[in-house]
């Protein structure tokens, strides 16, 4: 039974009881959907979810939900699997993090980010968070894929410098040819 106060909407069911015709019936249980409803001479008739489906409440539904696959081009694997009373839980896979968290699973995920030469990886990307690129200064460099700038390679004193270090490159050095006389 349906009350109305105040503009409001008020049901008469208790807690556990969902209200269909003016009656009020037994609601399923987690994992089970409503077969028939109640009537006078009845109890709520309840039926589990088929597979690939679920529900994670008490209900007054004639359905469950559909299960969430999760999909491997939008960067997500499954965590958990799906099971009657609750749904599948996706998870990024190794190399991504997630842009799109509802309750305790993932719905989108993205390919870390990637540090350029010259920068190198301040913060490694995570499940939740994308990697953090620093920029080499000074006399040092990285090639985008170290955990911090090398410092440049100094040549030694029997060695020419070929090619100058940068920041994303280190010095290259070349033995100094001497003439040797017979």
């Amino acid at each position: 039974m349906v009350l109305f106060h105040n503009f409001q909407l008020i049901s008469a069911c208790g807690k556990a009881e969902y209200e269909v015709n003016g009656e009020c019936c037994p609601m399923c249980g987690p994992g089970y959907h409503v077969n028939r409803h109640c009537s006078e001479d009845t109890s709520t008739s309840c039926i589990p979810c088929s597979p690939f489906s679920f529900i994670d409440l008490p209900n007054g539904l004639s359905y469950c939900f559909p299960c969430t696959v999760c999909d491997s081009s939008q960067g997500l694997r499954t965590k958990t699997e799906c099971t009657l009373t609750a749904d599948t839980i996706c998870e990024p896979r190794v190399g991504f993090y997630c842009i799109d968290q509802h309750k305790h699973s993932c719905r989108a995920a993205a390919e870390h980010s990637k540090c350029n030469p010259g920068q190198y990886i301040r913060q490694k990307g995570a499940a939740d968070t994308d990697t953090v690129c620093g920029d080499c200064v000074g006399e040092t460099y990285s090639d985008g894929s170290f955990s911090s700038c090398l410092p440049h390679t100094q040549c030694e004193s029997s060695k020419g410098v070929v090619r100058p270090g940068t920041h994303s490159s280190d010095t290259e050095c070349e033995e100094k040819h001497t003439e040797e006389k017979i």
